[in-house]
């Protein structure tokens, strides 16, 4: 029986200084995601992609079996569904060459954010993902929450509307 995949918006571009949400689900939602070794690991490869790509991590969020990330684009030639390639694309290759396991499902997740209301409340479910899922009582204490770019603290501000221009 075929699966249905979802499909990317075949008129939308993903390139150019845009910002997404992204969710990448582990390999049969296995929680692949929860020691620090793996977390470091897999988030020094979205950080290599996201330089090559020329995006920004605004937040990362790895919870056990999925990952969360807000990303923008740097540049006009910015493109969010090369980054998506190559963060999971590197993430995988490194974690399976060390774990010897699949890491990624094959598809995933992206969401244009459009305003800076949206990216605040989007930053605002990936803080709060972790505190509900009952991980932990304050998204400062989780260790697989982070930016490239601003403090945990720094994310809960701005998150609450009140610094916007924070984000840019």
């Amino acid at each position: 029986m075929p699966h249905f995949y979802p499909k990317h918006l075949e008129s939308f571009p993903y390139k150019g200084k845009l910002s997404y949400s992204l969710e990448f689900t582990t390999e049969g939602r296995a929680p692949l995601l929860s020691g620090t070794d793996v977390i470091d690991l897999v988030v020094a490869q979205f950080l290599r992609a996201a330089g090559e790509k020329g995006f920004v991590i605004v937040v990362y969020c790895l919870m056990p079996d999925h990952a969360h990330l807000v990303v923008g684009g740097e540049r006009d030639d910015s493109d969010c569904l090369a980054f998506v390639k190559a963060a999971k694309q590197y993430s995988g290759y490194y974690y399976s060459q060390r774990f010897s396991r699949r890491l990624w499902q094959r598809y995933g997740y992206e969401h244009f954010i459009r305003c800076d209301m949206e990216r605040a409340l989007t930053i605002r479910y990936v803080l709060a993902n972790p505190v509900r899922a009952g991980l932990v009582n304050d998204p400062r204490c989780f260790r697989g929450l982070g930016s490239q770019k601003h403090t945990v603290d720094e994310l809960m501000l701005a998150s609450e509307y009140s610094r916007m221009n924070l984000l840019d």
